[in-house]
């Protein structure tokens, strides 16, 4: 598959199924995050792969209780407001039954962490395309990752304490095909 295929491709999974990925296919989704560029080339990306169904629902179980003590507000509701909602109505599944859950941490204090992990997590999502399997981006865990309760939990997991998780992704094989929707057409400027 070429490089453009896999892009116009890719899309995000919300089905998978409940099949094991081999370790092979896993390190090379890996090796394509380690493989993104990094700010004064620091790759100081943290990745933590999280395999076990029990570790997985373990915190989707926190996250999921942290958000529903949150309440909705101007601010929010455009990017986690439907999160809350559904949280507090104890709904909410933002993990989708992957095979493999991927957090990609970086340090607090570097400028470039969230561009750095933004660039590991798209060449993850687009290695995984090629590689037969299914991606989404999960965002929950960057909005809570603070919160003292999931903190302990990731440190123990083993995200360094000084990090802040910028990005995560369901990995494993799609169930259920995701409809592609349209891309916008606009938003390119061209000057000379």
């Amino acid at each position: 598959m070429d490089v453009f295929s896999c892009i116009a491709t890719r899309h995000s999974t919300r089905k998978f199924k409940e099949e094991p990925v081999p370790q092979e296919l896993l390190d090379k989704v890996i090796e394509a995050g380690r493989q993104a560029p990094s700010g004064k080339h620091k790759n100081q990306d943290h990745f933590l792969v999280i395999r076990k169904q029990e570790t997985m629902q373990e915190l989707a179980a926190l996250v999921r209780q942290e958000f529903a003590k949150m309440e909705v507000t101007p601010e929010n509701d455009d990017n986690f407001g439907g999160a809350i909602r559904a949280s507090k109505k104890g709904s909410y599944n933002f993990l989708y039954n992957p095979a493999a859950f991927i957090i990609v941490a970086n340090k607090k204090d570097y400028g470039n962490n969230f561009a750095d992990a933004s660039c590991a997590m798209q060449n993850m999502m687009l290695a995984a395309n090629a590689l037969g399997l299914g991606s989404c981006w999960i965002n929950q865990l960057r909005e809570t990752c603070d919160v003292p309760e999931v903190r302990a939990l990731l440190t123990e997991y083993g995200v360094p304490e000084d990090h802040i998780v910028v990005c995560s992704a369901a990995i494993g094989y799609i169930e259920k095909e995701t409809p592609a929707k349209p891309r916008h057409e606009g938003l390119v400027s061209i000057t000379e």
